[in-house]
This record gives C-alpha cells, structure tokens and sequence, in this order.
C-alpha cells in the first residue's frame, strides 16, 4: 500500500479495497520502521492517526465520500495541531503543544485526512538543506549523505521514500518547490493569500505560503482542493473562489506560450541540468505549447533583496520568543535581561540568530531606508518584471535549483553558498506568484527539477501542465533504492 498514490489510495478507498484503518496501520509500521534512516518525522501521532482513521472509515460506511476521507497526511511541524508538539524545528518550542489546529490543518481533517505525524524542517524554516533542525539533519533518500533540500526537507524525504503520498509544507524562498525538485517529487507553492497562513508559525509573514508536496500533479490537485479557500482569521487570505483543480487537469496545451528566461540559463546553473530542461520543452512543445526566450532583467537583484526583507520579517516575528510567555526559558536567570538573553541564545540555534542579528540591522535607526526600504523597492521591479512578461506568455519555465542535492555539510561553513541554491525560485515569493516543482531527470544518480510559475491563481493551469507532462514522461514515477 506504501506505494499508491494519494489518488490511488482515493481509489481504492472508494471501492473498499482496503479501510483506512488498515492503511493507515500499515503507513505507521513503515514509519517505525524505515524512518528512522532519515530522520523526516518529528512527532509520530499514532493514536491520532487511528482514531481519525476509524472516523474516516465510520463517515465512509455512513455514506459519505470524497478523495480525501480516509488518506494519510503529515503536516511540516510548523502548522499548529490541537494537543500536538509543534517544535519549528526548534529547541524554543519544544515543549510546546499548540492548543488550537492551524486553519490548513483544520480544513484537511474536516475533510477526513489522517494525520500521521508532524515532519522536520528546518529550524523556524530558516534553511535550504535541513540541516538547523534541533532535532537533526534529514537525509536524502536518493543518496543519504545528500541534504534532501529544505526547509520543508522532511515533508519532502517522507513522501520520497514512501512512507505517505503526500504532505504539507511551506514556501518562503522556495522550501516547497526546491525539496521537492532534490528528492523527485511534485511540490506547488500557491498564490500568496490562496492558503490561509493562520495557525502556521511565521518566519516571513509576507512571503510565507502552505501547499502541497506528492510524488504527482494529480496528488498535489487533491490536496490543495482541501487546503485553499478564504480564512477570516488570516488578513492576508484573499477572497477568491477555489476552482475545481483536478477537473482542469486534462486540458489541452496546444498554443499554450511558455517563457524561458535567459537570465536562467547563465552562470551557475549545471549544464546537465540544462540539458534536462531543453529536454522538458521539448516534451512540452510536443505537447502543443510555444516557447520564446524571455528577460527577468532586475532577477540578479533577487537574492539580495531577499536576505534582507525575510530576515528583516523573521527578527520581528521571532521576537515574542523570550522565555516569558511561552517555549524555552533557561534556568536560574539572575534578572529579567538575563532570562531574555539566555532564554534566546539556548533557545535558538545558529542560522536562526544569525538571520535575526541581520534583520534588526537592516531595520535599526540609519539602516532602514537604506538596506529595508530599497529591497522592497528592488521587490517591486521584480514583480514589475513578471507582470511585463505574463503580458506575451502564459507560463515561465527554467530549472528549480542551479545544482542536484549536495552533500551533508558541505555548505555548513558558507551559508551564502547556500542561499544561492535559492537564486530560481525566490522571485515567486517576492512577487507572490504561484510556482511548481516537478520531476524532470537525474543528474549523477540525484534527482532534478523544473519550475513552472503563472500569474496570480492560476495554479490550475501549473497543475494541467505539469500533468500532461507526467502523462508522457516517467522521471515521477521513480523510486529511491531501498525504499
């Protein structure tokens, strides 16, 4: 049962080729047991998992249907699960049990997934390999002495090596879509707004956004069906109908007009992994769609602009972190600064205080309008440049990462050269545009992504495209050796 996928299972749910009690049993047993290898869950909720597994069952018998009743999800351990840790990654919130469900959390188990646990990341999603999390580093399945890219890396890594279908994650500067493309999975990072953030611990609050990770398109349709709508509770949510995402699936990409933009394709990017997107365009140009060379001419400015406004955010947020009202508190403080120093500096690790020293730089008094104020100008162009572009193409197209997974620690000493790894799919955050991952070939035995970004809700057309292209290609189909 491990290998079905979320619409597999939806199926053999349907005509009662198996409970999800029995699935879910089963899912639990492979976690317990393969997990352990790489480390992608941190809280295992098997009483949980059971009890909704036999409510689920129960509404079936009842009458009641629908493709997610019934499937297993595990949720990145940032969204709030009633009664549940939920840690970020983080020695901070370790003892912390949310006493409320995340809006996304809410949604997916009203419509009666089954939770299985809550998965590592990096630590308050401050990462690109997984490596900050308080409670170790995730492997890669592919090849475990590779990162499996982050900070969704355990969403990611638990999907790829089949202990579930499918899972949620967040996407800051790309920690859906560039795990998603290191461990062969579909990864969707919607519309800023179309998933509520409510609920979610923030990092970036105006560039953070939930969504899917499976292995499929079709996977990643069903499960933003469950979690995308408008929220009250959320003032970024945007109050715009939810179509029926798996109903487009099928449509046709005859004279559909993609952009390859040439700022892509330059120095830094592996020329094996261009090579694979050539290949992907021409797959899709079979398929009926016209390419044309496109610019994003201010994209250079991207990664700079962006390591001063989520860093910026990230020192603003994490600043009720303080060891009064809630997580970490270090012992014997003598006085109240002492408990706030201490409290912060044992309770945060490495990456997450060096971003928040960055953050209050950029926002302190003489530094403002010159680091903060001209990023979110730069922003602007940026997003100045994508509505430019979507005015002669439908869809842009080019490589998620600039190279496949690397190896465990080989960036740890040179955080920069990680958060070039960043360089592609940063600007659909910076602009809130929506953007997906898909499987697109391998690079020395290491998987390889394609990213595919629309303009503003037009997630089903990402999800259409990336569809008709798992209908002609098998790169998603793989699996990991061992799993």
């Amino acid at each position: 049962m491990h290998e079905l996928t979320l619409a597999e299972i939806a199926r053999g749910l349907a005509d009662k080729s198996f409970s999800s009690e029995e699935l879910t049993g089963a899912l639990l047993a492979r976690v317990k047991q393969i997990d352990p290898q790489i480390n992608s869950f941190i809280s295992v909720t098997e009483a949980l998992a059971l009890g909704q597994a036999r409510a689920a069952d129960a509404r079936r018998a009842a009458g009641e249907t629908g493709a997610l009743l019934g499937a297993p999800i595990a949720h990145k351990d940032l969204f709030c699960t009633l009664g549940v840790r939920t840690s970020c990654g983080s020695k901070m919130l370790d003892n912390f049990k949310a006493p409320y469900d995340a809006t996304v959390v809410a949604k997916l188990a009203e419509a009666g997934m089954v939770t299985l646990g809550k998965t590592n990341m990096d630590e308050f999603a401050m990462g690109s390999a997984n490596e900050s999390s308080h409670y170790g580093a995730v492997k890669n399945p592919w090849n475990l002495e590779h990162v499996p890219g982050g900070s969704s890396g355990g969403s990611a890594a638990a999907v790829a090596a089949r202990l579930l279908p499918a899972t949620t994650g967040t996407d800051t500067g790309g920690s859906i879509r560039q795990p998603a493309a290191l461990t062969n999975l579909t990864g969707l990072k919607p519309t800023y707004g179309r998933v509520s953030r409510w609920g979610m611990i923030a990092y970036a609050s105006s560039l953070d956004q939930g969504g899917p990770l499976a292995r499929t398109a079709e996977d990643c349709a069903l499960l933003l069906q469950g979690m995308a709508g408008f929220d009250a509770k959320d003032s970024t949510s945007i109050d715009e109908p939810v179509p029926d995402y798996s109903a487009a699936l099928n449509g046709s990409l005859q004279g559909l007009r993609i952009g390859l933009p040439k700022e892509y394709f330059g120095a830094g990017l592996d020329p094996r992994i261009a090579e694979l997107v050539q290949a992907s365009v021409k797959e899709l140009e079979k398929l009926g769609a016209v390419v044309k060379e496109i610019s994003l001419p201010n994209m250079q400015h991207a990664i700079p602009a962006y390591y001063v406004i989520a860093p910026a955010e990230a020192s603003s947020n994490l600043s009720r972190f303080d060891g009064v009202r809630f997580g970490y508190r270090c012992e014997a403080p003598k006085d109240l600064t002492d408990l706030y120093k201490r409290s912060r500096g044992e309770g945060f690790g490495t990456e997450v205080q060096r971003r928040i020293m960055v953050g209050t730089y950029a926002l302190s008094a003489g530094y403002y309008d010159a680091y903060y104020v001209k990023a979110q100008q730069i922003r602007r162009l940026i997003k100045n440049d994508f509505m430019a572009a979507f005015n002669d193409v439908d869809l842009i197209l080019g490589p998620t990462t600039p190279n496949p997974a690397w190896k465990l620690g080989a960036k740890s000493s040179d955080p920069v050269a990680a958060y070039l790894e960043d360089v592609y799919t940063i600007t659909a955050n910076l602009a809130g545009l929506p953007g997906l991952s898909m499987p697109a070939g391998f690079v020395d035995g290491l998987p390889v992504g394609v990213q595919l970004l629309a303009p503003y809700f037009q997630e089903g057309r990402l999800l259409n495209v990336a569809h008709r292209y798992q209908q002609v290609t098998d790169w998603h189909t793989r699996a990991p050796n061992g799993f």
